[in-house]
């Protein structure tokens, strides 16, 4: 028996599965997509009764409710789904997936009111359907879901979408904490900590009302947030980001949190795309690119993954991460920020991913679950990894994406 494991391939024993019928990209990302069609964006069910229910002025007064799937949730990985299934629709030119989208935005517009009239302050905002629609309080409630309703109001013209964009910037520009030179922090839950996400959480929606408007104020905003934030937050000895920064202990937290450390992959290269030729900061931010990705590159492990702590070769393959990584790779040679040669790192990691991490039914394996900050690392080694979890399905619809444009621009099959 030991010598049959021996042999057993590398996939098998770290617990991933090699999917036997290989798949075109775009076949195995419609799988993805498809399956997240299937499960219902616009419906309420009975916390205590299971009843369904397809909008709130069906539901019996005093009736407890909660999202038939939390794909319907307004929570910042809900705004880079919805992002990524218009993405995804235009490149394949395929409107179910945009609809998708902009059903989802809808639905929320057309229903929040109720719970924020019925609103019971026994609960935080975060855990009533639609809280962070009206009630910001830190940047995950509007930065994520705030671009992505850009996204839509460029496709669907709406007033109540254009007020909620303009209270959306307000909040982002004006009412979110931060430290004394201007960087973005939270108050919990620790006082006037930075955190990596925050760059992702910012800048997403920054980026796309720089673009929408064409107003300078939010590009330089932008950029200064991911060069400020980065700069609290970059190890040179490790050559990654620490997840935190904590102001009362002036010192970074004790993890290089996958996740955390793609945010700001994919924050660099969403705003370099739509970033004025002429910005005083895109070369200084190109720069920053290209040394996060070399940083990176000295962490894919043999199966082309990148780990749980991208450090720790001890936790496990984390794919939401991995993903991040190649997007942010891709897209950096396709519009010829990098050199090309990169193009190795996108393909071990987009193989790895395809052929171990998407299922034939289009689930999206091995994403950890929501994560905060702490200083034990016992506590990211343990994080829970979900079945098809909402944090990692927009991240391998974009990063599907750009490895198909990568292979059109190279030739390559």
């Amino acid at each position: 028996m030991k010598r049959l494991i021996t042999l057993l391939p590398a996939f098998l024993l770290t617990g991933t599965v090699l999917f036997a019928r290989q798949r075109s990209d775009e076949e195995a990302i419609r799988a993805v997509a498809d399956n997240i069609l299937k499960q219902p964006v616009t419906q309420f069910v009975g916390v205590k009764t299971g009843t369904v229910y397809n909008s709130t002025s069906e539901i019996p007064e005093g009736e407890d409710v909660t999202f038939k799937s939390p794909l319907t949730e307004w929570h910042y990985s809900n705004g880079v789904l919805d992002m990524s299934m218009v993405n995804l629709g235009t490149y394949l030119e395929q409107p179910e997936y945009i609809e998708y989208a902009k059903k989802h935005v809808a639905f929320g517009f057309a229903n929040f009111e109720y719970f924020k009239n019925s609103f019971r302050f026994d609960r935080n905002h975060w855990h009533w359907p639609f809280g962070q629609l009206w009630n910001f309080k830190e940047l995950d409630d509007c930065g994520a879901m705030g671009a992505a309703v850009i996204e839509v109001c460029g496709l669907d013209p709406r007033p109540e979408y254009k007020e909620y964009i303009e209270n959306a910037a307000c909040h982002i520009m004006e009412g979110q904490d931060r430290l004394e030179d201007g960087t973005l922090c939270r108050k919990t839950p620790r006082q006037m900590t930075v955190w990596a996400d925050d760059v992702y959480m910012s800048v997403s929606f920054l980026a796309q009302m720089g673009k929408m408007t064409g107003e300078k104020k939010y590009f330089d905003e932008a950029a200064k947030q991911i060069l400020q934030i980065g700069n609290y937050l970059w190890c040179p000895e490790k050559q990654l980001f620490y997840h935190c920064y904590y102001t009362d202990y002036q010192r970074n937290g004790v993890a290089f949190w996958g996740r955390a450390d793609g945010w700001i992959m994919v924050s660099l290269v969403r705003l370099l795309e739509v970033l004025p030729a002429g910005h005083p900061q895109r070369n200084e931010l190109i720069a920053m690119t290209e040394r996060q990705i070399v940083g990176a590159s000295r962490y894919q492990n043999a199966r082309g993954m990148w780990h749980q702590l991208v450090d720790k070769s001890d936790s496990y393959d984390e794919s939401s991460v991995t993903a991040m990584y190649v997007y942010g790779i891709a897209k950096a040679i396709n519009n010829g920020w990098i050199d090309a040669d990169y193009q190795r790192i996108v393909w071990a990691g987009w193989q790895a991913l395809k052929d171990t991490q998407i299922t034939e039914e289009g689930y999206f394996r091995n994403v950890c679950v929501g994560t905060g900050i702490t200083d034990d690392l016992p506590f990211y080694y343990n994080r829970p990894v979900g079945e098809n979890e909402k944090h990692g399905l927009g991240l391998i619809i974009d990063t599907a994406v750009e490895v198909m444009k990568l292979k059109e621009k190279l030739g390559r099959k």
